[in-house]
């Protein structure tokens, strides 16, 4: 049973920067891929970034490429978010979610919120224009 644990989010000015944070334990953590996902109220949860078990290897939705970096360190067994050029539409809850490795990495599945067994309770992202 892997736990996560965000920390990191806040309130910030349109074009400002945040570093989220991800700690994880209970498990062996480079068994597993690493995501961030968020919800805005009224909005269906969605995926913003994932990272491969050894970190070689990320993905992006379109909406924050250029402008978010996910990395992680199995060392310390954390994965963060660094999120740079923030505009309002990033405001929401931030999740980090654990998925094993038989997931077929950059498939399709990479991004469903399906694929993750483990979530974190989320921390709050609020950007003011």
């Amino acid at each position: 049973q892997v736990q996560l644990v965000e920390s990191g989010g806040g309130l910030v000015q349109a074009g400002g920067s945040l570093r989220l944070s991800c700690a994880a334990s209970g498990g062996t953590f480079s068994y597993y891929h690493m995501g961030w996902f968020r919800q805005a109220p009224g909005k269906e949860r969605e995926f913003v970034a994932a990272i491969s078990w050894g970190g070689r290897s990320t993905i992006y939705a379109d909406s924050v490429k250029g402008r978010f970096t996910i990395s992680r360190d199995n060392a310390k067994n954390t994965v963060a978010l660094q999120m740079n050029s923030l505009k309002s539409e990033d405001t929401a809850v931030y999740y980090c979610a654990a998925a094993p490795l038989s997931v077929d990495w950059g498939s399709r599945l990479t991004a469903r919120t399906g694929t993750y067994n483990y979530w974190g309770q989320g921390t709050q992202v609020t950007v003011s224009s």
